[in-house]
């Protein structure tokens, strides 16, 4: 990615929002700025001039200009601040709601007017692709980087085929017969399984998966089998995947199951270690030509009522 890249976006999307002629796009006599104070003010009872400047990081003199345009038209008065008297407090008149509340609906008209020009099947992406740049580019917000193990939605199996079949190309260069292997995986549990002993966990963090596993029946009567086990390169190194394993254990000796097995590839290390420090022990290997590779696979196997691992 280059400034050139960036640049482009920003000159596509301040083109998109009309930044340059927002008062008119609002048909409104505000510009972009003007209008930002205005919902400002109308999020709290009031504001010191200060924490207004501070938190749209305006120029002193600029937003006092603005300030005074708003207390000539009645939008807003002005007075001493309770909490400190050398500041001034700022707050919408009647009026100035008024003024606040007619932007807010003709912007919101005017979202949903672009958005009717989205497919509906684009429209997740698109907020995945809005919220992708916020996390990256924005502030940490409270709670963005806690994750949480949950239940698979609307679209979740898809995205665990989606994902492994992506990073699994880019850190080892598996070619599509992976993407096929683990489609067959997703589409038979989501085809024919039974919840009270085969399960889906979904690891999300900011609103969006950054892991995954799955619990499912063996063939071998009392074995369960712990399936596409993936962290996001993003969310690694904070015990996420030491949690999936551990909630495929927790919940696989929970409904009964004896033991718990595995077959993975002897170039996944990461994912080796963590199976280990579980308890699970390498009980057969062999070497074999998939996903355009050659690999060695392993298979794992943890006593659920041994060690109490």
């Amino acid at each position: 990615m280059t400034v050139q890249d960036v640049r482009a976006f920003n000159r596509f999307y301040t083109g998109l929002i009309g930044a340059l002629d927002y008062g008119r796009r609002l048909y409104a006599p505000y510009t972009l700025t003007e209008s930002r104070v205005l919902y400002e003010l109308a999020r709290v009872p009031h504001l010191d001039a200060v924490e207004l400047r501070t938190q749209l990081d305006l120029d002193a003199g600029y937003l006092s200009r603005i300030l005074n345009k708003f207390e000539d038209a009645g939008l807003i008065e002005r007075g001493p601040s309770q909490s400190d008297p050398r500041r001034r407090r700022v707050r919408l008149t009647a009026r100035g709601r008024e003024a606040a509340g007619l932007l807010d609906e003709r912007a919101r008209d005017t979202v949903a007017a672009l958005l009717d020009t989205v497919a509906p099947a684009d429209r997740p992406r698109l907020a995945e692709a809005m919220r992708t740049i916020q996390d990256i580019l924005g502030e940490p917000r409270a709670g963005s980087h806690e994750v949480v193990l949950r239940e698979p939605g609307p679209g979740d199996l898809g995205w665990i085929v989606q994902r492994n079949a992506a990073l699994y190309a880019a850190e080892y260069g598996w070619n599509a017969d992976y993407e096929g292997l683990v489609a067959r995986i997703v589409a038979d549990f989501a085809e024919d399984h039974d919840p009270h002993l085969e399960r889906v966990w979904i690891a999300e963090q900011g609103g969006r998966p950054v892991g995954c596993v799955m619990c499912v029946r063996d063939d071998a009567p009392g074995a369960a089998r712990l399936r596409l086990l993936l962290v996001e390169r993003e969310a690694r190194g904070h015990g996420l995947g030491d949690r999936l394993v551990r909630a495929v254990v927790d919940f696989a000796r929970g409904v009964g199951y004896r033991e718990l097995v595995l077959w993975t590839n002897d170039v996944l290390s990461g994912a080796r270690r963590i199976y280990q420090r579980h308890g699970f022990v390498l009980v057969a290997e062999k070497p074999h030509r998939s996903f355009g590779k050659d690999l060695v696979g392993q298979d794992w196997r943890l006593d659920l009522h041994g060690s109490g691992e």
